[in-house]
């Protein structure tokens, strides 16, 4: 938990993305991300935290349907969505928060 306090406490904005191998929408989402981190650099971070492995985080954030993603900056939760995203929507909401 520490951990994750150090990372949305970054100046930048961080997106992430809690996920599971199972479930097919979170494994579709591999890709676009992949796509979001390659085209905002070090302007944001992309994170993936897999729910089975991080029950603790996941449960505290009350994440229930997958994959859901977050994006917070300086600590502060900015926006946060369950469901298959696409890259453009993604990005354009990393440059907002920049």
């Amino acid at each position: 938990m520490s951990k994750f306090g150090e990372i949305v406490g970054l100046n930048i904005p961080v997106l992430i993305d809690f996920y599971t191998e199972w479930n097919e929408a979170s494994v579709k989402m591999h890709p676009v991300l992949r796509d979001v981190a390659s085209a905002v650099g070090d302007k944001a971070k992309v994170i993936k935290i897999d729910v089975d492995k991080n029950t603790q985080l996941a449960e505290a954030l009350r994440v229930k349907g997958l994959p859901t993603l977050m994006i917070y900056k300086n600590g502060e939760m900015m926006w946060r969505k369950s469901g298959e995203q696409n890259a453009e929507s993604i990005i354009a909401l990393l440059e907002q928060y920049a």
